[in-house]
């Protein structure tokens, strides 16, 4: 009896430990912070850690589109992306990764912070972006949808000039 209880206890320990040391090397990821080095568009970045560099596609947002191979130049795409390179270029930023963390294309899904807010709120409530959610990253959807709306409804950025 005593002998089964030492496992338990031992067990519990144990489990306990690995959580925590998940729990926080989870926020220390949470908390790194990564310099923007590039802006490709409105939507999409690249970051820099010391040497490691990395793109970053911006979840839940889409913004119209500047360097597709097969598409134009569409309606709002510069005024986007130049939005995102004033905003963000050379500054530090934090990412938060959702389910699905690589698109097919190897660019990391993440949405993005800088000064303590989701950068992609930023560009939905201004008008510089839709709303694209794509299953399985939905942790931020609900709100992100209503600021699309209220831009909608204000014919804010891209709905009162396309």
């Amino acid at each position: 009896m005593a002998h089964s209880r030492a496992v338990v206890v031992v067990t519990v320990l144990a489990a306990a430990s690995v959580a925590g040391w998940w729990i926080g090397d989870q926020r220390r990821a949470a908390d790194t912070q990564y310099r923007v080095v590039a802006v490709v568009d409105g939507d999409t970045i690249e970051v820099a850690r010391g040497s490691s560099r990395d793109t970053i596609r911006l979840l839940g947002i889409d913004t119209p589109e500047t360097h597709h191979p097969t598409k134009p130049v569409q309606c709002y795409g510069p005024e986007a992306s130049a939005y995102t390179t004033r905003r963000l270029l050379g500054r530090f930023v934090r990412l938060e990764d959702d389910v699905e963390t690589r698109d097919i294309y190897g660019r990391h899904l993440a949405y993005v912070y800088v000064d303590g807010e989701r950068f992609e709120d930023e560009l939905l409530r201004l008008g510089y972006a839709r709303l694209l959610v794509i299953e399985p990253n939905v942790a931020h959807a609900r709100t992100m949808l209503d600021e699309e709306l209220d831009a909608k409804a204000h014919r804010v950025g891209l709905w009162g000039a396309c």
